[in-house]
């Protein structure tokens, strides 16, 4: 296992994270503000490093991911400085402390690359998994209600009130199982402690499809005391946390029938779920080096950890205002989609979207128009009728992919680039039936402000500088820049320049990737991979 983590907070929770991810033989280094932690961890924990800079995380080529156990109100400004880094991000419940923050990290992620993972610890509980699987099965029947508590004696906060604290895991584990999203949320909370700090709270779901659920959490409670209620028309499940493991889950063939219009319970004996043992914070951080490892999107990701951040402000806001408090849809839940679409975003009839893209504010994909997998769609873009759009491009604010324009794979679109589809538009003349196309090859850039006029092919890997405007054709690796463009040189697919000449022959290899590049007869090929 390569050693490539780094873990920044090692409190109450953070050190948990230490020894799980040093178990496993993946952490690289921990960083604290308190250098008497740091050096105690690094005493006890043998060959990993230490830092009290978040800035020597950063600038470590060897961290590929970065993990965030600090209080809440860091969470943005560290995941976002470890994303625009080129890391990859597991950050610990709550993803941060606003909608407008978990978007822009959201959306940056996707921009960079990058996985984003929140920790919903329950979702790699065994029980849980198992609880998904017993309903996707159908074999609870029509689910009508769920209830939940997390009660404990401490540990108190200061910085975040019981509801922040304690219900964010059962806001995740409830909206979860039911695949959707509450339209209205009431919430009450008592505060004993601190004038303004709610130290028990009680919280209603009201969902489309008729299910209720509550959520009663609380630090004041003589005993621990953490369960999961799932009351379906055939069969009830409880989930135990604090319970042995043989006792963890366990389902209730209740039933009711009616007697003179009177319902009838008939209760039955409680049968134990059998499951696999295993810690869930261990399959947590096992979770999170595989999505680094093979690319997939996290099973908590930014998206998880921003829907139930919606459903945690609504709740705040209910336990303030002491009313009912109407949850506005933001975005498309699209159970069994693996792709985000934002609410404001409008997407036609006949529209094709791939596994784990994200289509973001404003925008609007026209009918007929195909979206490859891992695709970044910015704000306020438009994708034409009938466009084809690659796996894994992205296409940065105010775009237009007009009718006629095709992306290969990879290919980058800078902010407010233009295509056009027509050579010499009217408005008094309509050419709909003269549209030439435009190619974009596997690999091109095209630099914020550029303009690509239409009947042009971008040769693969080809770099148009920002503002270029480009007439003809573009050679493989080329980078064109300047009004009309003109050929500067030529760039590696990594997005370096070549140190080879306009004319003539060469080869040279680059240092980024070692690939082997030859220039011959006026064009660049890749003579060997590195």
């Amino acid at each position: 296992m390569k050693k490539n983590i780094a873990i920044v907070g090692t409190g109450y929770w953070g050190k948990n994270l230490v020894r799980n991810f040093h178990n496993i033989g993946a952490l690289r280094t921990i960083c604290d503000s308190n250098p008497e932690s740091v050096s105690s961890f690094v005493d006890q924990y043998e060959g990993i490093l230490g830092a009290s800079s978040y800035s020597e995380l950063l600038g470590d080529e060897h961290i590929e991911g970065i993990v965030i156990a600090t209080p809440a109100e860091t969470h943005f400004d560290l995941a976002k400085e470890a994303l625009l880094a080129g890391k990859d991000v597991y950050v610990e419940k709550p993803l941060c402390l606003s909608e407008a923050h978990g978007s822009e990290l959201n959306q940056i992620a996707g921009d960079e690359s990058r996985i984003l993972m929140t920790g919903h610890l329950l979702w790699y509980h065994p029980a849980v998994i198992k609880l998904k699987e017993m309903i996707t099965n159908g074999e609870l029947g029509r689910i009508q209600y769920i209830y939940s508590n997390r009660l404990n004696l401490g540990k108190l906060r200061r910085e975040e009130n019981v509801l922040w604290s304690f219900a964010p895991h059962d806001i995740s584990v409830i909206i979860g199982l039911l695949e959707e999203m509450p339209t209205t949320l009431q919430a009450q909370g008592g505060n004993y402690l601190h004038q303004q700090i709610a130290d028990t709270t009680v919280t209603m779901l009201d969902f489309a499809s008729g299910v209720k659920a509550h959520i009663f959490v609380s630090w004041l409670h003589p005993f621990k005391e953490q369960k999961l209620i799932v009351v379906g028309d055939q069969q009830m499940v409880v989930f135990d946390d604090t319970a042995a493991w043989e006792d963890k889950l366990t389902r209730y063939p209740h039933s009711v029938h009616w007697s003179g219009n009177i319902p009838v319970a008939d209760k039955a004996e409680g049968l134990a779920v059998e499951l696999t043992e295993a810690e869930p914070l261990r399959s947590e951080c096992e979770h999170f080096l595989h999505c680094i490892e093979t690319r997939q999107q996290p099973k908590t990701d930014g998206n998880e950890g921003l829907r139930v951040l919606r459903v945690l402000k609504g709740c705040q806001e209910a336990l303030e205002k002491k009313s009912i408090v109407q949850l506005e849809e933001r975005e498309s839940y699209s159970p069994g989609h693996d792709y985000f679409v934002h609410s404001t975003a409008e997407i036609d009839a006949e529209v094709s979207i791939g596994e784990r893209s994200k289509i973001w504010h404003f925008s609007h994909l026209l009918s007929g128009a195909k979206i490859g997998k891992e695709c970044s769609i910015g704000q306020n873009v438009v994708i034409g009728n009938n466009v084809t759009i690659g796996n894994n491009c992205k296409i940065q604010n105010n775009v237009s992919v007009y009718e006629g324009v095709e992306l290969e794979d990879h290919v980058f679109c800078g902010p407010s680039m233009v295509f056009t589809n027509v050579f010499n538009p009217r408005c008094e003349f309509p050419r709909k039936t003269e549209y030439k196309s435009t190619l974009v090859r596997k690999g091109s850039t095209i630099g914020a402000n550029a303009t690509v006029v239409c009947g042009v092919t971008l040769g693969e890997y080809s770099f148009i500088g920002a503002g270029a405007v480009i007439l003809t054709d573009v050679k493989p690796f080329a980078l064109m820049v300047g009004n009309p463009a003109y050929q500067a040189g030529w760039m590696t697919r990594y997005g370096k320049r070549l140190d080879l000449p306009l004319e003539g022959d060469g080869e040279t290899v680059c240092s980024n990737t070692g690939d082997r590049y030859r220039l011959e007869d006026g064009l660049v090929s890749i003579v060997s991979e590195g």
